[in-house]
């Protein structure tokens, strides 16, 4: 079975894209990064969250800027911390992306 990682429902939180297993929705995951919440951080916060549901919460924003305009640089990255290299290491490569999954310090 493949999960669907980003998942949206008319009739679950308000048609608002979310992450697969969890109550939050890909602008809150967004919020947080920006407040400068990362991988480790998310993770015990939300314990429900998988590092494979953060990164496909990136991926899909960087697929619909226009939604989520607020939360990219000028430069075309995602605003706050990233994941680092070796966090994703084992993410496939789509997932991978510089500037909006995986970000330098």
């Amino acid at each position: 079975m493949t999960i669907k990682w980003v998942q949206q429902d008319p009739l679950v939180m308000n048609g608002e894209p979310f992450c697969y297993g969890s109550r939050l929705t890909v602008r809150q995951l967004l919020e947080l990064r920006r407040n400068g919440y990362g991988l480790t951080q998310l993770i015990k916060d939300h314990p429900e969250l998988k590092r494979m549901g953060i990164a496909a919460a990136y991926t899909y924003a960087a697929d619909h800027r226009d939604r989520y305009a607020e939360f990219f640089d000028a430069d075309g990255s995602l605003m706050g911390p990233g994941y680092t290299d070796a966090e994703a290491a084992d993410l496939p490569d789509h997932y991978r992306a510089a500037g909006i999954v995986v970000k330098s310090t």
